[in-house]
Formats: structure tokens, C-alpha cells, sequence
């Protein structure tokens, strides 16, 4: 499957965060320690996102993705460590048989100021996915915003992947609710999404992992998720970057959400049916 990252906090060297601590997420691309099954190694590209006020003080996010292992690309530490962000997102990739190793398959994925990645698998994924949308767009319509779920707009996906088909479900669920960089509305959609999903393909593996530049938010099905929050800063991480004794192993079937000062770990509930909750 996938290691991935996010950070919130005070401005740090986007590479450095890459390359942070003795089990840092480069390392994590070679030698992780809590696969799950999920694959032995972590070559198949990788990707960071960070975010940058625009000179009209809006915030906007940025991205660096390559398809080769991390290890192999000098930009980690000759390119990324001149950017400076208060928030990082970043994922190192192992892609599933049959599924392409491409740069547009690599998370994490960007729209308006979210970044998203998902460590995991949709088993059947084009026929989950399609009846997830389906059922979106069906409540949608019924509601009078049909054109947040159209099913053509799953041809929108970067790749043909299961993560980048997520990745638009997901965004047309953020629209629906608060705007961009609610509290709220990032939460309940990552339920919405995990729950319709496994009602779909129960064997999905679904660690979602998403940022908006002042928050992060993610849920565990099946694979692992560390947290490090404190009053400066909020880390979630697939696996402890260092011995830092303050790390928070997160149990499964978890909904979380960060940022400095703030860890709320709450149970990802399964909701049998989507009617109605747009």
C-alpha cells in the first residue's frame, strides 16, 4: 500500500519533513515496519504537498510528485528542503498489481486548498466506486445539487486508480458542505465516503489521510496511523517517524482529526445508507 504524512505547525523546510527523524517517511519507503500485508516495500513514486499564502492572502497548495522510489530523486534534498510551509502532506507509494506507476497515480492528490491520500485498496474498485457515485449523485439530485455526483465526472480521476477515483468522490462531498476548512465538514465526509465504501466492498482498506493547510483529518481501516500533537504542532503519520514518547498509536476503525493543540480519535460509524446525508 502506502506510508504517508501530514503536518501542521510552525514553518518548516518542506524536505526536511521527508526526511525527519531515524525511521523518517523516505526510510518508511524502503524498510517500513507495519505493511499489514499491504506490499514489502514502498517504490512506486511518491509525492508532497505544502501550502503558500497567494499575494492576495489567500492560501493555495502547491504539489512535487515522481514516480520513481523517493530515494532516487535528489530533489528531496537538494530542491525541497529551499520551500518553506507550515503544513506538509506527503506519501510514499506501493501500487497495487494492475494498477498503473505513473505520476498521476502518486498522492497526493490537490483541489483548491485540500490534499488528500489514501493508503490502502478498494478491492473491485471501478464497480464500488461507480455504485458509491451512483448513490451519491442519486441523494444529490434528489436534493437539488445532481451536479456534485454526476457519474462522468469519475472520468475527472488523475488516474486510473482507486485513490484518484476516491479522490473525486471526495471533493464533491467537501462542496457540499462548509466551506473549505471546516471543522465540520471535512470529518463528515470522510465518514460518508468510508462507510458507503465498505458497505460496497468490505474488504476495502481505507486509511484516508487529508489537510487543508490548518488541519488534518484521517480515518484507519485496517492499515496503521501514529499521531504526535502538541501545542505547536499536529503529526499524523502512518508510522513513528523517531522515539518521541509522546507518538499515539491510533486503533482501527478511527475518525481523526489534528491540529496543534488538538487531537480529537473518535469510531468510524457505519452508516448502512447514504439517502439523505448530502
Amino acid at each position: 500500500m502506502c506510508r504517508q504524512l501530514g503536518y501542521v505547525g510552525p514553518p518548516v523546510h518542506v524536505g526536511d519533513m521527508l526526511t525527519l527523524g531515524s525511521h523518517s517517511l523516505r526510510t518508511q519507503a524502503w524498510a517500513p515496519r507495519d505493511m499489514r500485508g499491504g506490499g514489502t516495500i514502498n517504490a512506486d513514486g511518491f509525492g508532497v504537498a505544502w501550502w503558500r499564502a497567494a499575494a492576495d492572502d489567500s492560501v493555495t497548495v502547491s504539489r512535487y510528485r515522481n514516480p520513481a522510489p523517493i530515494w532516487t530523486d535528489p530533489a528531496v534534498e537538494e530542491v525541497l528542503p529551499q520551500l518553506e510551509s507550515w503544513a506538509v502532506l506527503a506519501a510514499v507509494r506501493s501500487a497495487t498489481v494492475g494498477m498503473p506507476v505513473e505520476r498521476n497515480a502518486c498522492a497526493p492528490f490537490t483541489h483548491g486548498r485540500w490534499a488528500f491520500s489514501h493508503n490502502g485498496v478498494v478491492p473491485d474498485w471501478r464497480r464500488a466506486l461507480s455504485a458509491v457515485a451512483d448513490e451519491f449523485g442519486s441523494t444529490a439530485t434528489e436534493l437539488g445539487a445532481g451536479q456534485l455526483f454526476e457519474p462522468v465526472q469519475l472520468l475527472e480521476a488523475e488516474s486510473a486508480t482507486d485513490s484518484a477515483t476516491l479522490w473525486v468522490i471526495l471533493r464533491g462531498l467537501l462542496s457540499t458542505g462548509a466551506p473549505d476548512g471546516s471543522w465540520a465538514a471535512a470529518p463528515a465526509a470522510l465518514s460518508l465516503l468510508a462507510a458507503a465504501v465498505l458497505a460496497r466492498s468490505p474488504d476495502a482498506r481505507l486509511n484516508f489521510l487529508l489537510g487543508d493547510g490548518r488541519q488534518l483529518w484521517a480515518t484507519t481501516v485496517y492499515h496503521s496511523l501514529s499521531a504526535l500533537v502538541t501545542d505547536e504542532f499536529a503529526i499524523l503519520s502512518s508510522e513513528p517517524f523517531d522515539d518521541d514518547p509522546r507518538w499515539q498509536s491510533i486503533p482501527d476503525r478511527q475518525l481523526v482529526s489534528a491540529r496543534p493543540g488538538a487531537l480529537s480519535v473518535a469510531p468510524l460509524l457505519a452508516v448502512p445508507s447514504t439517502k439523505g446525508s448530502l
